[in-house]
């Protein structure tokens, strides 16, 4: 079963961090992306911008409405994902505890998600 690991943090918090702070923090993912790597259930991980350059897209009386930023206000953002190919949701839960989420002496989470399997539509040579 493939699980998205979505990670929450504080963005003032991170922005607020050193530079040294950051390398120890970009270090940590790097740690469980090999190791996931290396035991065949990494499937992909990105950070995310931040939400400062989001966009949220509403259908209202069948039309878009679009706004700027994300869709609610919350005390900690979307800052990224892990796509780990788990053989059940207690591996998953033992991957998300290594994935590094702390802010400025606060604490992040991680929201496990399984993803649900669809067909992906034909590639066409064509962008």
């Amino acid at each position: 079963m493939r699980y998205m690991l979505l990670i929450y943090s504080k963005e003032t918090e991170m922005a607020q961090m050193s530079q040294e702070e950051k390398d120890k923090i970009t270090t940590a993912h790097w740690a469980v992306m090999e190791e996931t790597s290396r035991r065949g259930v990494f499937r992909g991980a990105e950070p995310l911008k931040s939400t400062a350059t989001a966009t949220t897209v509403r259908v209202q009386d069948g039309k878009p409405l679009i706004t700027d930023g994300p869709f609610a206000e919350t005390k900690e953002q979307l800052a990224g994902y892990y796509i780990l190919d788990c053989k059940d949701l207690d591996e998953a839960i033992s991957w998300a505890a290594k994935i590094p989420t702390a802010c400025k002496g606060g604490d992040g989470c991680i929201e496990i998600r399984p993803i649900v399997a669809i067909p992906q539509p034909a590639q066409t040579g064509a962008a």
